[in-house]
């Protein structure tokens, strides 16, 4: 309402109606953003987290919302597009597949740890020696 000029009294009466009417609620929004975008791109809680806030939702609201997200489904969401994605890479070198796949998970949020457990485990299991695969960089400070 700012960038049209609204002036900044008759912004909160309408904006204190609405909320009255049920029709703003930023934590029923955060909570179906997180199950939306969780279940259709498969972003991780730090992704999840950024774009809540880029939208101008409350670090509290933002916090409540993706600690909601069981770790459990985070992990088996994060396993699942390492399968999908793990099919297009086949016949590259292990290292590159490596890379590929944990930059994958990295851009979706997730984290390091969890990006090289799961792809060195997916790699193992389609027969790669994990021995050849590349380390973890160690955790950032």
């Amino acid at each position: 309402m700012r960038r049209k000029s609204v002036p900044d009294d008759v912004a909160d009466r309408v904006l204190d109606r609405l909320t009255a009417a049920g029709l703003i609620d930023d934590e029923a929004f955060a909570q179906a953003w997180v199950q939306s975008r969780h279940a259709g791109r498969g972003l991780a809680k730090r992704a999840l987290a950024a774009e809540l806030r880029r939208r101008g939702v409350a670090d509290e609201t933002v916090n409540d919302a993706v600690d909601a997200l069981d770790p459990e489904q985070e992990e088996h969401t994060a396993r699942a597009l390492v399968d999908r994605k793990l099919r297009s890479t086949r016949g590259a070198d292990p290292t590159k597949r490596m890379r590929r796949l944990v930059g994958m998970l990295a851009r979706k949020g997730y984290s390091p740890a969890l990006s090289y457990r799961l792809v060195k485990e997916a790699l193992a299991e389609e027969g790669t020696d994990p021995e050849s695969l590349p380390e973890p960089p160690p955790p950032a400070d």
